[in-house]
């Protein structure tokens, strides 16, 4: 455990690094100018070179580079153009509101998934499993954006129950929290009915079933015993993704998060605020597959992180 936390922390670090770099050379490759995108259409030359200067942008990308990685290493990730604030600020403002809504939507799809995959290992091979199969396969075949506006116009125009977009108020979670709980809910319910399905078989379990032991306990404590790392796994990383802006459904219900924020900075170039969004996204992601990590032992003691678990 001593050796095996700083490992996974060094090589999460090192991830962060590789990937803002690759981001660094990516964005100044695609088209666009972001002193244009600042100035606006009708600025001189002599504005844009003055916004240039000002951005650093007349300097060489390998000169910007190590100003970056300079900045990197100090917490200080620059000044977004844009918002004329420090991008790092500017996205631990929005990081809440990600949060908010990647909590809300796990939450929601362990709710429904786990209880959905054990009904359908129960029932494996029959005319309701099959169905339950066809709406989880067009739950996980429905894109965001199509979820979204399908529900935006059923519950916020045709049935005004729900505000149409944005988080003034609890009720604005709702929808994009639906709509990404869906996807969600398709992909973990199917996992777990693979997991419970192999489990329910299990000749240990066969024999405890042949000396009367209630089906229930089989079911939620030993045949869900046995899947709980694979369930937390599939949780844990559907989690994680969720953290990296969940970009489609935060434009759709102009939700105020970093996704969202993500996009605005793509339009704008704003290189700085988009170096900044995929560090912290970045970081939050490495935490909590760490967090999956450290949680294995709890789940299963024959787990010895670092080393194959014993049988």
């Amino acid at each position: 455990m001593l050796t095996y936390i700083p490992k996974r922390i060094g090589q999460g670090l090192l991830t962060v690094f590789l990937t803002v770099s690759v981001v660094f050379v990516l964005i100044r490759m695609a088209p666009g100018d972001p002193a244009a995108a600042y100035a606006g259409p009708l600025a001189t030359t002599e504005q844009l070179a003055a916004v240039r200067e000002q951005f650093g942008l007349d300097r060489p990308v390998w000169e910007q580079y190590l100003i970056f990685i300079q900045q990197l290493f100090t917490g200080q990730l620059g000044m977004s153009y844009s918002f004329q604030a420090p991008a790092f600020e500017v996205v631990l403002e929005r990081l809440p509101y990600t949060l908010t809504l990647a909590t809300a939507s796990i939450v929601l799809a362990a709710i429904v998934a786990i209880p959905l995959g054990v009904w359908m290992a129960n029932r494996a091979n029959t005319g309701k499993e099959l169905g339950a199969n066809m709406l989880t396969i067009a739950g996980q075949s429905m894109p965001d954006f199509w979820t979204g506006i399908m529900l935006l116009s059923l519950f916020a125009v045709v049935i005004p129950v729900f505000p149409a977009s944005g988080f003034a108020t609890w009720d604005g979670l709702v929808l994009p929290t639906i709509t990404i709980a869906i996807l969600q809910i398709a992909l973990v319910s199917r996992m777990v009915r693979r997991e419970m399905s192999n489990n329910l078989a299990l000749p240990y379990l066969t024999v405890a079933r042949s000396r009367g032991i209630a089906e229930r306990v089989l079911t939620w404590r030993y045949a869900m015993g046995t899947a709980a790392i694979p369930v937390f796994t599939a949780l844990g990383t559907r989690f994680a993704a969720m953290l990296n802006g969940v970009v489609v459904v935060e434009v759709v219900f102009a939700w105020p998060g970093v996704g969202s924020l993500i996009v605005r900075a793509l339009e704008t170039r704003d290189y700085p605020l988009i170096q900044a969004a995929v560090v912290v996204t970045s970081l939050l992601a490495i935490a909590v597959q760490l967090l999956i990590d450290l949680a294995y032992p709890l789940l299963d003691p024959r787990v010895r992180l670092g080393k194959a678990a014993s049988a």
